[in-house]
This record gives structure tokens, sequence and C-alpha cells, in this order.
């Protein structure tokens, strides 16, 4: 049966946000090692030159302004985790377009805006190649949509119902029995044995265990001895009446 996969880890991630606030906000937020970017600018006098002399940008050759060292008063500066950048260098590693304040998704030393880590990393739907942002289900591990998780015959939705398979295509219920399931002799409706349905088979013919009875007294024949006369089966004690 297919089961509810939830992307919650990705919709976090998508959340991280860039945020601009002062020196003791920075201190504490690095003090604690706080999943966030911190956006401050250099500022003037010899109490800042100090902490401006250790300044590296993290793009270092790379560095948009020509100098990675660079910190002229007024530039403004990305801080996230140990590494340091320049506003206009703290950019998505895929298409470059800087980060400023907007969501960003931090992945194996690189940086990514919303974007390009939806389109490079997020989980897409079997069926529609679309991204799923929000939930969907798992059908012999790979990803649907809910709404694309259908039956292969009706297009009705199969999310939290029973279905079962055939050639590797997902059945409603309804639709399996009535396209592939065996037909009971007594009652001509399918046997599809979904939900533990039990059913009794003799030679080339079927039938419900609720249908396998006398064709004259109408008892179950269920775990009992029966004679078969013609099209009809019949408990012992009917074919001693029809023999007197």
């Amino acid at each position: 049966m297919a089961t509810d996969i939830l992307a919650s880890d990705f919709d976090t991630r998508l959340r991280l946000k860039t945020k601009t606030v002062g020196a003791e906000r920075i201190k504490r937020a690095k003090d604690n090692n706080e999943d966030i970017a911190v956006l401050s600018m250099f500022l003037p006098g010899a109490t800042a030159a100090k902490e401006n002399a250790t300044f590296r940008c993290h793009l270092g050759m790379e560095c948009m302004l020509g100098d990675c060292r660079d910190t002229t008063p007024g530039t403004k500066k990305m801080e996230y985790k140990t590494r340091q950048w320049h506003e206009k260098c703290f950019c998505c590693c895929v298409c470059k377009t800087a980060i400023g304040t907007k969501s960003f998704i931090p992945r194996e030393q690189e940086i990514y805006c919303a974007g390009c880590y939806e389109e490079k990393y997020a989980t897409r739907c079997i069926k529609c190649k679309k991204i799923i942002t929000s939930g969907g289900v798992t059908y012999k591990n790979e990803p649907w949509h809910r709404e694309c998780f259908t039956c292969s015959h009706c297009q009705v939705s199969l999310a939290g119902q029973r279905f079962t398979s055939r050639d590797e295509k997902p059945y409603c219920a309804e639709c399996f029995g009535e396209l592939f399931a065996k037909r009971c002799t007594s009652c001509t409706k399918p046997i599809t044995g979904i939900g533990g349905t039990r059913f009794i088979s003799f030679e080339d013919r079927h039938w419900h265990n609720d249908c396998f009875i006398c064709a004259i007294c109408k008892t179950s024949l269920v775990g009992r001895g029966f004679i078969t006369d013609e099209q009809d089966v019949i408990c012992p004690e009917c074919a001693k009446q029809k023999l007197m």
C-alpha cells in the first residue's frame, strides 16, 4: 500500500534568512553558532580597524569587488557560520544572484537561492515531473504528488485508499476486480481477494465463501463435503434425497 512521505526538512531549510542586526546580536549569534547569516557593515575608526583586518571574503580570488580584503567603511558584509563574504559576494553558487535578505539554503559548503536549490535537489513527482514541496506518497520507492497517484484505469485518487497493482501499474480495488479478477460462479461478481476476502476454487470454477452454498437447501458448503450436479454443487444430504 502507498505510504505518506512528508517533505518537512525541505520546507524548514527554505526558511533560512539573512538578518540585519546590531553588534550585540551578532556576537550572540556567533557565540551560539546559530544557523543564520548576519548582514553588517564595515565601520570606520581604530576599534573597527582591528576586526576588519581579519576579514577575508570567502570567494577569494573570485571576489566580486576585486579585492577579498576590501573593508572600505560603509561596505556591507555577510557572515554565516565561520565564513565571511562581501554582501555582493554572498550569492547563489548556481545563478550567482546576490542573496541579500532573501531565503537561502546551505549545502556542502555551497549557498543556494531557493529557486536553484529546488531545481537541483528537490524531490520530483515521477508522473508529472514537477517538484513536490509539501508532501506526497511513495510507491515502489518512487515519489508522487497525492493528486498524481491515481488508478491506471479510472484515474480516481489512490492516496489513502486500498489498491493493488498489475504489470507495475496501480489500480483501485473496483477497477482491478472488473478488469482482472476471477468471477464468482454463483453471483458473477469479481473475486478480488483484497481485504482478506476468502474464496473457494474447484476445477475451473470459483465462489466467494458466502456464495458457496448448496443449490437446494442453501446451507454453506465451506469446510464440508459436496457433490457436483451438472453446474450445481449440493450437500451430501440433498444428494441422497435427490437419489431416493
